[in-house]
C-alpha cells in the first residue's frame, strides 16, 4: 500500500475574539461562564457579519499558496450543510433559483488558487470529525490510483448569526484548517485510522451525547492504535479535539494514558474549532518544538451524527 503523509498545516479563526463574559453578554452560551472556565475554556473566535465560511477557507489556504504545487484532489469538508455553498437562502429567495445552493466553495477555492487540475470532493456528513475523515479518504485515494500524488484537505465552518456558541458543554469557535496529504516523505506518516458512525444517536440530546462519548471514544481509539500495529503505551502524544478538559481526564483513565501526554495547548484561547482542533493542536505542538522524529501521535475527534474518528501518525 502506498505510504501517505500529512504535512503543511494551517488554520484560520473568526475575526472577533471574545471572552466568556462577552459571549454570555451576547447570549451565546447555555452554561454559566464559570462552568466553561472550569472545563478549560477562556476565549473563542466568531465571525463578524461580513465574514463567511468561505472567507475562513481562503484565509486557511492562503499561507500554503507557495507550497500547493500540483494538487490532484481537493477534499473540502463542512460540518454544517449551510456552509456547503458560498451563496444561500437570501439569494434563493430573491431569485427562486436553486443554483444558489450549488455555489460550491471547493470550486471557488480551485479557481481562486488556480488549482485547475484538481478533482473536487465535498464531505459534509461527518460533523466535527470531517478533517480526520478527509485525511483518511485522501490516504485511500492515493493508494487506489498512482496518478493521485497530492490532496489538499480543507475544512471551514462558521455558525449562523444568532446561533448559540456552546454545544454539549463546549465553547465553539468559527474557523477553518487545512493540510496536504501526499506520498512525499515529510511531516507525519499515516499509520492507522478507525471510524465509527452510530446513526441511531442522530437525535441524542446533550446529556445523551456526553454519556456515549466515553465508550465509543475508547473503542475507536483502541481500534485505530491496534490497526497501526501499536498499543496505547506506544503513543507519545494524544492530539485531541478541544473538548471539556474534565472529559479528557476521565477518558485518559479509561485508556491508561497519562494526562500529561494529552496536548490541549490551544483550548483556552480558541475553544473547540469545529473540525479544526486536531490540526491546530498538532501545529502548535510542532511550533513549540515538542515533537521528535519517530514519535507516534494519536489524533481523535468525536462529532454529531454521531461520529468518532481516530488517526495515528508518526513524526518523520
Amino acid at each position: 500500500m502506498t505510504e501517505a503523509y500529512v504535512d503543511h498545516l494551517s488554520y484560520a479563526l473568526g475575526d472577533v475574539r471574545q471572552s466568556l463574559a462577552e459571549a454570555e453578554a451576547r447570549q451565546q452560551l447555555v452554561s454559566d461562564p464559570s462552568a466553561l472556565e472550569g472545563a478549560g475554556f477562556a476565549h473563542h473566535h466568531v465571525c463578524s457579519a461580513d465574514v463567511d465560511a468561505y472567507s475562513l477557507a481562503r484565509a486557511t489556504v492562503e499561507p500554503l499558496r507557495e507550497r500547493l504545487g500540483t494538487i490532484d484532489i481537493i477534499i473540502y469538508s463542512t460540518c454544517l450543510p449551510i456552509n456547503g455553498s458560498v451563496h444561500g437562502q437570501a439569494e434563493f429567495e430573491a431569485s427562486r433559483d436553486v443554483k444558489h445552493f450549488m455555489s460550491f466553495p471547493a470550486s471557488h477555492l480551485m479557481a481562486d488558487f488556480d488549482l485547475t487540475s484538481a478533482r473536487v470532493i465535498g464531505l459534509n456528513q461527518q460533523a466535527c470529525t470531517g478533517m480526520i475523515g478527509s485525511i483518511a479518504l485522501a490516504r485511500d485515494l492515493l493508494a487506489a490510483n498512482p496518478d493521485n500524488r497530492r490532496v489538499l484537505c480543507v475544512t471551514a465552518d462558521r455558525f449562523p448569526e444568532q446561533a448559540l456558541y456552546e454545544q454539549s458543554y463546549n465553547l465553539i469557535s468559527d474557523g477553518g484548517a487545512a493540510c496536504i496529504v501526499s506520498d512525499a516523505d515529510s511531516g507525519y506518516r499515516i499509520l492507522g485510522h478507525f471510524h465509527v458512525t452510530n446513526g441511531g444517536m442522530v437525535n441524542a440530546n446533550d446529556d445523551e451525547t456526553v454519556g456515549s462519548f466515553f465508550s465509543f471514544s475508547h473503542q475507536v481509539i483502541s481500534a485505530a492504535v491496534n490497526r497501526a500495529g501499536l498499543t496505547i503505551a506506544d503513543i507519545d502524544w494524544v492530539v485531541p479535539q478541544n473538548t471539556n478538559v474534565k472529559a479528557w481526564e476521565i477518558l485518559t483513565r479509561l485508556l491508561g494514558v497519562d494526562m500529561e501526554r494529552v496536548f490541549l495547548g490551544s483550548i483556552a484561547e480558541v475553544g473547540h474549532v469545529i473540525s479544526g482542533d486536531n490540526i491546530i493542536n498538532l501545529k502548535q505542538l510542532a511550533d513549540e518544538g515538542r515533537l521528535e522524529r519517530g514519535q507516534r501521535l494519536l489524533l481523535f475527534m468525536a462529532g454529531y451524527g454521531s461520529n468518532w474518528q481516530a488517526l495515528v501518525l508518526e513524526v518523520v
